[in-house]
């Protein structure tokens, strides 16, 4: 390759990878697998080794993906949390290897699985847990300290009270809890996660701690960053040391002087992961000796004492049997694959997600062909592509008419999903009852999806407004049932009856339309009826509200099952009022802020509370409509988009000058 071709090269690997560590550590919404991550980054790592003229200071293979987001303190690392390097073969470990033993002589290793998660610093003193944070760039990460408290695995006090300690570890979300996860999200019809690993990421990163405390996280931990009071010579031995204290470490871990033994160890690993409870995609070997591991120092990007053998995905080809429609809370219906049974990462897979339409189009898949399986994640059985085609195949087509009800459906222009059109199919009823009951809409306490299901197969409940006409007499004799938890149910609901307004409107399941989204169309349409009569533009006018989303709740109310739905609520004395909460009047009155970066002497709750107070609204998002941006130290892409719209940014100083 010339030097032209791979300038040109370099940029667009450099491009697709910063894009790809957004989408990964900043959203935790990656498009693509870590495998086909790495295999660009290994690229762009041979590029530069051939052409050092073209390594920029900034290239991705030289940094941590991550970036602190403006929604956490920021806490700097005095012990930086690096990286590792990826090794793809055996031939590769042995080639650490002798670079290791070439510039410090001979040496033991310790071997353990590498986690799939989100990689934290947690920090005690005297014994006492104090503060968690995420690695963010490596030098700059976010305080996580009240999320990080919700995982009960993590020990708030240690067994021996330990002056000073900072150790690393991994937070992840186990198997067992992320099919809860995915079962929640097909019951509620939410964008199901990609992988456990985001999953875990999403939760950490929440600004409601508990939030974080229903997707039961757990950790691993696995190496000390820096200890006082206690002197140790191994990363074994810091091992062991750290099992003492009462912190989970590292299952499987072992010691050898041997490359040999530790790459037939590694060979273990991979082939009994699948019946692991938690995510791991490859094993990491470190130096044992912690003296050899300063005297082998870091590159700026990783550590020479260390490098991670990344496993690759195992994939198998099967028959594609038969294609299955299942219609969601929202009338979309989704096509679930029917495969052959194979074993696949552990487990026997017979069954995955088509997603939609265009995804069966994308691949060009038909029933009888033979495609290739992989598990995304090790979790989700998904199809990476066709094999061979089967003979005698035929396009797939979805159907026309609800597989449930037998109702036309459609398509929107721009929307991959085909929808039922009718409103009371009953295969939508089920998802819409558990989701209006749920803990985020109208928050019924003792009416589960096994108590739902029980109501309406025996003709109790054909809507959610049937909930209000329940009757102790009609659910006591029911299996499992019982005159205490019949009057319990008849309670709860009756109750549910003076909720605000916004859980209502949550609760419709009005596509697009979640709880914050609910509450901030209430605080303007403070009436239901008012909210019926709203045309998508006066929507639109809302921070918040985009044009999809004013538009889902348009169609929502013109369907005459809508406005019959809202009629019954009436009748059955549901609250259809938002209470007006009282309009603070002051210096910035009508005005709406966004707050980013460090305020010299404000907390941000502080200087939030100053502008709501004197008539202002504080808002999360910069858009045409704010009017000022509140910007501190180290303020980011929010001030960016600020300079770019020409909106008035303004200093903590020059807020309290407009205050008098």
């Amino acid at each position: 390759m010339n030097f032209e071709t791979a300038k040109k090269r370099v940029s667009e690997l450099t491009a697709q990878l910063n894009y790809h560590n957004d989408r990964y550590y900043n959203q935790d919404s990656p498009e693509i697998s870590d495998y086909e991550y790495d295999i660009l980054l290994r690229e762009l790592e041979n590029l530069e080794a051939q052409f050092p003229q073209l390594a920029k200071e900034d290239s991705p293979t030289r940094r941590v993906g991550g970036e602190r987001s403006e929604k956490f303190s920021p806490v700097e690392h005095t012990v930086p949390m690096e990286s590792l390097h990826d090794s793809f073969s055996f031939e590769e470990l042995r080639d650490f290897d002798r670079r290791v033993r070439e510039a410090v002589g001979d040496v033991s290793y310790v071997v353990e699985p590498k986690f799939d998660g989100l990689s934290v610093s947690v920090e005690y003193r005297n014994g006492v847990f104090v503060r968690g944070s995420t690695r963010g760039d490596g030098r700059v990460g976010e305080d996580i300290t009240e999320n990080i408290k919700t995982i009960t695995q993590l020990p708030k006090r240690l067994s021996k009270p330990v002056p000073y300690l900072e150790v690393r570890g991994e937070v992840y979300m186990s198997n067992e809890s992320f099919e809860k996860l995915l079962k929640y999200q097909e019951e509620h019809d939410e964008k199901p996660a990609k992988n456990p690993r985001n999953a875990a990421a999403g939760a950490l990163r929440q600004k409601d701690s508990r939030v974080t405390a229903q997707r039961d996280l757990s950790i691993f931990v696995f190496n000390i960053q820096q200890i006082e009071g206690v002197e140790l010579f191994g990363h074994k031995e810091s091992i062991d040391f750290l099992s003492e204290l009462g912190f989970p470490t590292s299952p499987f871990y072992k010691k050898s002087s041997d490359i040999e033994e530790i790459i037939s160890h590694i060979e273990y690993i991979g082939d009994t992961r699948g019946s692991f409870d938690f995510p791991i995609d490859g094993a990491v070997v470190k130096v044992d000796d912690l003296t050899l591991r300063e005297e082998l120092g870091s590159t700026a990007k990783f550590p020479r004492w260390a490098e991670a053998y990344k496993y690759p995905p195992e994939e198998k080809v099967t028959v594609l049997r038969d294609i299955e429609i299942n219609v969601g809370r929202t009338g979309v219906l989704t096509p679930t694959g029917i495969f052959d049974p194979i074993l696949l990462a552990g487990t026997t897979v017979s069954r995955a997600t088509l997603h939609n339409e265009d995804f069966i189009k994308e691949k060009d898949i038909r029933i009888g062909d033979e495609v290739i399986l992989r598990k995304a994640g090790e979790i989700i059985p998904e199809v990476v592509a066709l094999s061979k085609r089967g003979s005698n195949t035929q396009p797939y087509e979805m159907p026309t008419v609800c597989p449930s009800c037998g109702s036309p459906v459609a398509r929107e222009e721009g929307d991959a999903a085909v929808r039922c059109t009718n409103t009371a199919c009953p295969a939508q009823l089920m998802r819409n009852l558990i989701h209006f009951v749920s803990r985020d809409a109208m928050d019924i306490d003792g009416l589960g999806p096994a108590v739902l299901e029980l109501l309406k197969e025996n003709g109790l409940v054909h809507s959610p407004a049937d909930l209000y006409k329940l009757r102790a007499e009609e659910i006591s004799p029911l299996e499992r049932m019982g005159e205490q938890s019949a009057a319990n149910i008849v309670a709860a609901v009756e109750k549910s009856k003076q909720n605000d307004l916004s859980r209502l409107v949550t609760g419709l399941g009005i596509r697009m339309v979640g709880q914050k989204a609910a509450r901030i169309i209430c605080a303007k349409y403070p009436s239901i009826d008012e909210l019926m009569n709203a045309d998508a533009e006066s929507l639109t006018e809302i921070d918040g509200i985009g044009r999809i989303m004013a538009q889902s709740v348009v169609d929502y109310f013109a369907l005459d099952s809508s406005k019959a739905l809202i009629k019954e609520f009436r009748a059955l004395g549901l609250k259809l009022i938002e209470p007006v909460a009282e309009v603070k009047s002051g210096a910035f009155d009508g005005k709406s802020f966004v707050l980013t970066g460090t305020l010299p002497t404000l907390k941000r709750s502080q200087a939030s509370k100053i502008i709501e107070d004197n008539g202002g609204k504080v808002v999360s998002s910069v858009s045409k409509k704010t009017d000022y941006v509140l910007a501190g130290e180290a303020a980011g892409s929010k001030l960016e988009k600020a300079e770019k719209l020409g909106i008035t940014v303004i200093s903590e100083e020059q807020l309290f000058d407009m205050l008098n």
